[in-house]
């Protein structure tokens, strides 16, 4: 038997080493392949999801310009328009996917403070504007009612017809344009500019009708049962409301059609209605329309149009100021009703008609035993026919001439009662009285009450007919042998 060499015994021992090195290294480089390629994938989806990141924040950011571009392109200016116009719409996010993010709070704080910016420096101009137009109606006002005094005395200086009807025209123009001044000073917060002492409803209507262009159209109807006055601080606002609804009643109706008012009272307070058979209002209209007579909001000379129409609005002042009511609906004659109501307490009286008798010019009430006072201004020698025909049920009475036109100086009394069996009474002139007679009679008659005075006595008045209305309805029904 052969042995082996030494030496290869050492040879195969190597080479079995090495195997073993050798397998081992290839298994550690096999795992070392495998994380490296485990790392290659994570790194690469790393890389795409950067890549996908930047890509939205790419789009992010274009849509955040286009918003911002949005912002200021189209709602900035939509919301000034809409701030001057409230019908105009501010449009909102142009993205849906920026609603109620950080951008979405940012861009509304922009737009609010845009808009309190705006509306502060509109409300300071206006208030400028209305203090430069108080300042110059005031001057104009008041250059007016100088100029309308002065054709008073010219009318009564010159006896010429021609030169009486030329300063009847200047003063009726004079009339237009204080009007208009008027109720711009009014639309600006400035005072009504007149004061007046206690004046009869009627007759506060019937003035309120003279200072319009086609008066002539007005008819008035006075329903009022007892002599009702408005007291002194309240003539001239009521009188401006009704003379601003009445110009709206004519210039809206044709010029051959009339224009109705009916004085009604209640037992609260006292009422004119003015109808007119017009073209009427749309609803919207009449919102807008009673938004300006409430007149509870501050208003901007720029909400009246252009030109602006300051009718209503100085109206809706008026009302805010004294008191008292007006309400505009649509009329059953198809135009436009308009309601002024005058509470009682404190803004009405009743006067003593004996001790200041009502001007023949106003409408009488149209209740049993008074008579019609358009016979007083007939023209001279011009038979009333009340009078100058016979009553149905009675002897004829005497045929009376209708007093004439009254002039200056003029004073009419109630005739004294003598009449015949189912005749009206009638009014008679009284011959002109010197102005020391006048003043005589003035310092013996009664002392004018005071507004205390009036407004106690009115709610008086109230007081007695809801407590007797009261009492009648709390006590039992009587029988027909009780009334007996």
């Amino acid at each position: 038997m052969t042995s082996i060499p030494e030496a290869l015994l050492w040879c195969l021992s190597a080479g079995t080493a090495a195997a073993v090195v050798l397998a081992a290294l290839s298994i550690r480089a096999r795992g070392q392949r495998a994380d490296l390629r485990s790392r290659l994938t994570t790194a690469e989806e790393q890389n795409s999801a950067t890549l996908h990141s930047n890509t939205e924040l790419s789009a992010r950011l274009r849509a955040t310009e286009a918003e911002i571009r949005h912002l200021a392109e189209t709602r900035l200016p939509d919301l000034t328009m809409a701030l001057a116009h409230p019908h105009v719409p501010v449009p909102g996010l142009m993205d849906a996917r920026f609603a109620g993010t950080d951008a979405d709070r940012a861009l509304s704080a922009v737009l609010e403070q845009v808009s309190d910016a705006i509306t502060k420096e509109r409300a300071r101009v206006d208030a400028a504007a209305q203090s430069t137009l108080r300042g110059a109606t005031t001057t104009i006002q008041a250059l007016l009612y100088q100029l309308q005094t002065a054709l008073q005395e010219m009318q009564h200086r010159y006896d010429d017809p021609d030169v009486a009807q030329d300063l009847l025209n200047a003063d009726f123009l004079n009339e237009q344009a204080l009007r208009r001044v008027q109720a711009t000073g009014v639309v600006c917060g400035a005072w009504p500019g007149l004061t007046r002492e206690d004046s009869y409803l009627a007759e506060l209507v019937v003035g309120a009708t003279s200072r319009l262009r086609g008066y002539d159209r007005v008819q008035i109807s006075n329903q009022l049962r007892d002599p009702v006055a408005v007291v002194a601080r309240a003539v001239e606002p009521v009188a401006i409301v009704v003379t601003e609804l009445l110009a709206n009643a004519l210039h809206h109706s044709h010029r051959e059609l009339p224009v109705t008012i009916t004085l009604q009272q209640g037992n609260r307070g006292a009422s004119v209605i003015v109808d007119d058979y017009g073209v009427g209002m749309h609803d919207d209209e009449i919102k807008a329309a009673m938004v300006l007579l409430a007149g509870d909001d501050d208003l901007l000379l720029t909400q009246l149009g252009d030109p602006p129409r300051s009718g209503f609005a100085a109206a809706g002042q008026l009302v805010r100021q004294y008191g008292f009511g007006v309400h505009v609906e649509p009329s059953p004659y198809g135009g436009v009703r308009a309601v002024v109501y005058i509470p009682g307490d404190p803004l009405l009286t009743v006067l003593d008609e004996s001790a200041q008798p009502m001007s023949v010019m106003a409408p009488m009430p149209h209740r049993s035993g008074v008579p019609d006072r358009t016979a007083s201004v007939l023209p001279t020698g011009t038979a009333s026919p009340a009078a100058a025909a016979p009553a149905p049920s009675a002897p004829a009475a005497p045929a009376a001439a209708a007093a004439p036109a009254p002039q200056s100086g003029d004073r009419f009394e109630a005739a004294p009662p003598v009449q015949q069996e189912g005749e009206l009474p009638r009014r008679r002139r009284r011959k002109p009285v010197s102005e020391s007679e006048e003043s005589a009679e003035r310092t013996a008659s009664p002392p004018p009450r005071s507004p205390e005075e009036t407004g106690s006595r009115w709610a008086a008045l109230q007081r007695g007919t809801e407590s007797g209305r009261a009492a009648v309805q709390s006590e039992p029904p009587r029988s027909p042998e009780g009334n007996a």
